[in-house]
């Protein structure tokens, strides 16, 4: 009997991208999990600072959220008010780590590596983008837990926080995008970290900390036209069962923006050199 050799056709060199896609993540999963050093980091540092504003300052910050007097205000009402913001700076510290990761894999020339591959070059992306939305939902919820053990308190229902979740996880995938976008265009790992940094402190010019009302004219008005005040509006109702108003639509439209600029710069970036 003799046996015969199959040769693959056209069809068996087809770009798979799902498939592809969830090899590239497991790849990204895998790293975070026997480094998990930077994973540390990145949550190490919203907690430092939901510490730091809730037992430092909160009392003094929280007497001015209440009436004459703040008797309606103190530190269990501060650490409510912040947690929002807290929670926005987990996705921000998050995503300079998805800067550094792209950065890596360029500087060490796996990029270039798997544009030689036959894989679907959409997947090399989507890797880093769904394994950064993964470790940005764990960073979110430890953030979470930790906020409620320092005072936070919601009356939002599981509607609320299942809403609350999937806004989140938006926010994060437009964040993630741009970062990725960050990572390319940086010429080295240290460059990367740095950029995203005014990801990290631009919720200070925001509603997260304080109540824009109580900023002068010119911050005032850079802090309520900026993407992350409704954001953090958006968040905020949302965990206090509160009316989210038209906050909700200019926070998803901020998003949108991001998104498809993060993505486009990305692509872009990541096309820009052919295969060899």
């Amino acid at each position: 009997m003799s046996a015969t050799l199959a040769v693959p056709g056209p069809a068996d060199l087809r770009d798979h991208p799902l498939r592809d896609s969830a090899t590239m993540l497991r790849r990204n999963l895998t790293r975070m999990l026997r480094y998990p050093s930077m994973t540390v980091t990145l949550v190490g540092m919203p907690v430092v600072f939901l510490l730091l504003f809730v037992f430092v300052l909160g009392g003094t910050l929280g007497a001015g959220l209440g009436g004459a007097g703040g008797t309606a205000g103190g530190r269990a009402a501060y650490a409510t008010y912040v947690a929002p913001a807290i929670l926005l700076m987990t996705i921000t510290a998050t995503v300079q780590g998805t800067a550094i990761s792209v950065a890596t894999d360029l500087t060490q020339g796996i990029m270039a590596r798997f544009r030689t591959m036959h894989i679907a070059r959409s997947s090399v992306l989507a890797g880093h983008v769904l394994g950064s939305l993964v470790q940005a939902l764990v960073a979110l919820t430890v953030v979470a837990g930790i906020a409620v053990l320092v005072g936070f308190r919601t009356t939002a229902g599981p509607g609320a926080w299942l809403a609350t979740a999937g806004f989140l996880a938006v926010v994060a995938v437009a964040l993630i995008w741009l970062a990725v976008a960050l990572g390319q265009v940086s010429g080295s790992v240290e460059t990367a970290s740095n950029l995203p940094m005014p990801l990290v402190l631009l919720p200070f010019l925001s509603s997260g900390f304080v109540p824009t009302a109580s900023m002068p004219a010119g911050v005032r008005w850079f802090a309520e036209h900026q993407p992350f005040t409704p954001i953090i509006e958006t968040i905020r109702g949302l965990l206090t069962d509160r009316p989210v108003g038209d906050d909700g639509w200019i926070a998803l439209a901020w998003c949108a923006v991001i998104t498809l600029t993060g993505y486009l710069w990305s692509r872009r970036l990541f096309d820009r050199e052919p295969a060899a």
